[in-house]
């Protein structure tokens, strides 16, 4: 009777076609987007605003009720799927999709928290902006849920991740109460910097509901290489020349392995490797001011140097000639995850290490993991100009990774004692969700872990908010 007492308070609220009961209409918000978790739920709450979702969470921690926050639902650590027991309120921010303002001359967009990323890229670019988070799920990925795992991509290099983009925020805390934050300011130094907080939070401490984040002019020139290196050193040593040659208008370095480029050439239709087979590939872009051709004809300048020196490390090069070519060069990068995907479940490994050790990572990690299992596939790829890489295991054949799965205590001890050595952390853009809530335990100071307890009592004493994430 309680539970359906509730039930009949978040209709009243949100109205009855807004309150999904049926295991048929809840489906979809109960999976993950990696196959990995599967929950329950009492309902599936969408609210249309701001008002609503506050009086959702009042009546939800009147009721006791734990809550779990959804965006687009895309993440892989399960943050966004509550646990099995059937007790949480799912609440649902995708009606909550609206773009309040644009300000071109602050540079600001402020939009709710259900807009997909694309829409706020789409609308940016309408406006002659850039907002540059890009994600290879951004056709589904919603703000919130971005803001929410303080989400990279691919351009961090040279804007900064989620938490630099981030200016104002507005969020519902777990009593109910709304905290008006969404001012566009870049100087604001009147205290705790309280939007950090829920940057990164993952739905622990509050629920955003819409951001004021930052914009930048339109880069009218784009040049795009595809290189073949011998080594992930080469990429790095490449990373610091490219830099050095065009500072900020590098705006992306990607490493991809030839193990990665071969899934998404075997399961990708139309997917070709531009160049011979080669251990790893580098996928860099320049942007900037002045024409197209001008830009890639300093980047082939750069690469034609590059290429003739010896022992340079690169096996060849090739410039796309056109916004097609481009975008099937990043194609092959972006379509890596999906390729895993459609493969079979994997072991997956978000890390992050300083520029100048992603080699000894790469050459320690890798003998490792071989001294203990000699067949193991390493699938590793990422953004080379910020330390992050995606770094995964699996079986050669797909039937083999249903077993090889229950190592996955062993692989992570193996991997994440190594990134701990070298100073970097186990989750750098994924967030820890349920997936690595125990490995946090380890590798995070009893201090580090007291300090985030002593937050997230003081926001939510009731402990309602996203239960059984993080901590």
């Amino acid at each position: 009777m309680e539970s359906e007492n509730l039930i009949d308070t978040l209709a009243a609220i949100v109205g009855h076609r807004n309150v999904l009961t049926a295991d048929g209409d809840m489906t979809p918000y109960l999976g993950d987007w990696r196959g990995r978790y599967r929950g329950a739920a009492r309902c599936v709450v969408r609210p249309g605003n701001t008002a609503e979702v506050a009086a959702v969470v009042r009546a939800c921690a009147a009721a006791g009720a734990p809550i779990v926050p959804q965006g687009g639902n895309t993440s892989h650590c399960g943050a966004s799927i509550p646990d099995t027991t059937g007790r949480a309120i799912l609440v649902s921010l995708s009606r909550m999709r609206a773009i309040r303002a644009i300000d071109t001359a602050n540079n600001t967009i402020t939009l709710e928290a259900g807009c997909v990323l694309q829409v706020a890229q789409e609308a940016a670019f309408a406006a002659g902006r850039l907002f540059p988070l890009a994600l290879a799920a951004e056709g589904s990925c919603q703000i919130g849920g971005n803001l929410a795992t303080n989400a990279g991509g691919v351009q961090v290099l040279r804007y900064g991740n989620a938490r630099e983009l981030t200016l104002g925020l507005e969020v519902v805390l777990p009593g109910g109460e709304v905290w008006d934050g969404l001012r566009g300011l870049r100087k604001n130094n009147t205290g705790y910097d309280l939007k950090q907080l829920f940057v990164g939070s993952e739905g622990t401490l509050g629920i955003i509901t819409a951001a004021v984040l930052k914009l930048f002019p339109l880069p009218r020139a784009t040049a795009t290489a595809w290189l073949a290196i011998d080594s992930a050193p080469v990429a790095v040593r490449l990373l610091g020349e490219l830099q050095a040659a065009f500072g900020t208008a590098l705006t992306a370095c990607e490493l991809v392995s030839d193990v990665a480029l071969g899934l998404v050439e075997k399961h990708i239709h139309g997917a070709r490797a531009p160049l011979a087979d080669s251990p790893w590939h580098l996928l860099v872009e320049l942007t900037g001011p002045g024409e197209d051709d001008a830009l890639r004809a300093s980047l082939e300048d750069f690469l034609e140097g590059a290429l003739t020196l010896e022992s340079g490390g690169i096996v060849d090069a090739v410039v796309a000639q056109s916004g097609e070519q481009a975008e099937r060069l990043w194609t092959l990068r972006e379509s890596i995850s999906e390729a895993q995907k459609i493969e079979g479940v994997s072991i997956k490994h978000d890390i992050s290490v300083p520029v100048s050790r992603i080699g000894e990572f790469l050459e320690r990690a890798d003998t490792a993991l071989r001294a203990v299992y000699p067949d193991i596939r390493i699938v590793a790829f990422g953004h080379v100009g910020d330390g992050n890489l995606h770094y995964n295991q699996s079986k050669p054949e797909a039937g083999e990774n249903a077993a090889f799965i229950a190592a996955q205590p062993q692989v992570n001890r193996i991997v994440h004692d190594i990134v701990h050595t070298l100073d970097g952390s186990i989750s750098a853009e994924h967030g820890i969700g349920q997936l690595k809530r125990e490995e946090l335990r380890r590798y995070k100071s009893a201090v580090e872990l007291d300090m985030m307890r002593a937050i997230k009592q003081a926001l939510d004493p009731q402990g309602i908010m996203n239960p059984g994430k993080v901590l």
